[in-house]
């Protein structure tokens, strides 16, 4: 049996009793309130800062810390999921990223906000866990398309809030927009906690008819996250992820910075702030979608690739002082970086299966963490020693050595 002779759609209804399209529905809404945490951060610095009565440069490790916390949380939930389902982890979720941001427009000390940011943090990493393997799990063939939209609303959600937040970023002004957004980011996430579910366990192998060679040949090697991190592949990729990831979180945290430090209006601050979630967004969809029709691994290097020429062509329109070739080339950089986050879980489902792709992805979502590190502290830091002309350089150099890395792969071999 091929598995395009499966009616996954129709399997999925009989468990479910409605459309599993609505399992989507709830994961992109959960994901597009919780995307602030990541993309909203650069424009509310300042304020805070000012609030505070504070250096901006005191809170340089709050977005380093959040990515920490966000994407070093998945591994244990994304284990706890696969075994235990979705909607407990679902409801701490709502509490910890709708707290956050309550509990940070109260926040009267430096130690408060980064703890209240953290904790925040662990709730965006637990939605984003749940919301991608959601998809993986119900949408085994569509997981291009699906974890795309999930991703995408991650990138593009905050789009919605930001003319908001920057309308509203003074030091008096933000504490309001923060609790507004922890209003509607728990209230939002305790609604979808109620929708979600996973399938139960054989329904996408009871499928196949002929015994255990059909069910092979349906679900594929079902790999555990020990048995894939024995794979070659997986240490590739990996390394891909801490790369991919390090040249866009370094836009994504820098962006506002970078603009005002060569002098470019105001405005294109804002507007880059404004279409860089907007332009992950997209590149995160369409790429995701395309990639179910050709081979996933060429989508990557290309994607990959020019994301390392959008990044250097910041460098060069910043330098030569261009307002619309900066924006243009911040809506290219963003565009082919942002489908990391739909090409990579799509590939993990492709090459290690689905009963265990919570902990798979985790594992190597937690590559985030150091792209972090990078984007946040060490990019800091080669500001201050090299400028940041050189910083935005090895960003792009980054992006084409995860290029690079995907021409490597191909699927593993299960004995």
């Amino acid at each position: 049996m091929s598995t395009t002779d499966i009616d996954y759609s129709a399997r999925a209804k009989d468990v479910l009793g409605f459309s599993r399209w609505w399992q989507v529905a709830a994961a992109v809404v959960m994901m597009g309130l919780v995307s602030p945490y990541q993309y909203v951060w650069s424009s509310l610095r300042s304020p805070i800062a000012n609030r505070l009565a504070i250096d901006p440069a005191a809170l340089g490790a709050v977005f380093t810390l959040f990515v920490i916390f966000q994407a070093g949380s998945q591994f244990p939930v994304g284990w706890w999921r696969d075994r235990h389902g979705p909607r407990a982890l679902t409801l701490i979720a709502g509490i910890l990223a709708g707290g956050g941001y309550l509990a940070l427009s109260r926040a009267t000390s430096v130690w408060q906000l980064y703890l209240f940011y953290s904790l925040g943090a662990i709730g965006v990493g637990i939605v984003y866990t749940v919301a991608v393997n959601t998809a993986l799990k119900w949408f085994p063939d569509r997981r291009g398309l699906t974890t795309g939209l999930g991703t995408m609303a991650f990138a593009a959600g905050s789009a919605l809030v930001v003319p908001y937040v920057r309308a509203n970023a003074t030091a008096s002004s933000y504490p309001g927009v923060l609790w507004n957004m922890g209003l509607l980011i728990g209230i939002g996430i305790l609604v979808g906690a109620v929708v979600l579910r996973d399938p139960p366990k054989g329904w996408l192998e009871a499928t196949a008819d002929g015994g255990d060679e059909a069910t092979e040949m349906v679900s594929g090697p079902q790999y555990t996250w020990r048995e894939m991190a024995e794979t070659w592949q997986f240490w590739v990729m990996y390394v891909m992820f801490v790369c991919a990831s390090g040249a866009g979180l370094m836009l994504t945290a820098k962006v506002v910075s970078f603009a005002e430090h060569f002098g470019l209006a105001a405005m294109i601050a804002t507007v880059s702030a404004i279409v860089l979630p907007l332009s992950g967004g997209a590149g995160r969809l369409i790429i995701g979608d395309a990639s179910d029709r050709i081979d996933r691994e060429r989508a990557m290097a290309v994607s990959f690739f020019l994301c390392g020429v959008g990044l250097f062509a910041v460098v060069w329109f910043a330098n030569v002082n261009s307002d619309i070739g900066f924006v243009l080339a911040v809506i290219v950089a963003t565009f082919f970086w942002s489908p990391q986050y739909t090409l990579f879980p799509s590939v993990v489902g492709d090459y290690y299966g689905r009963e265990h792709s919570s902990a798979n992805y985790a594992l190597l979502y937690s590559g985030k963490m150091w792209g972090g590190v990078f984007g946040g502290a060490v990019t800091g830091f080669l500001v201050t020693a090299m400028g940041w002309t050189v910083a935005f350089l090895i960003g792009g150099v980054l992006a084409i050595v995860a290029a690079l890395g995907a021409l490597l792969l191909r699927p593993p071999t299960h004995d």
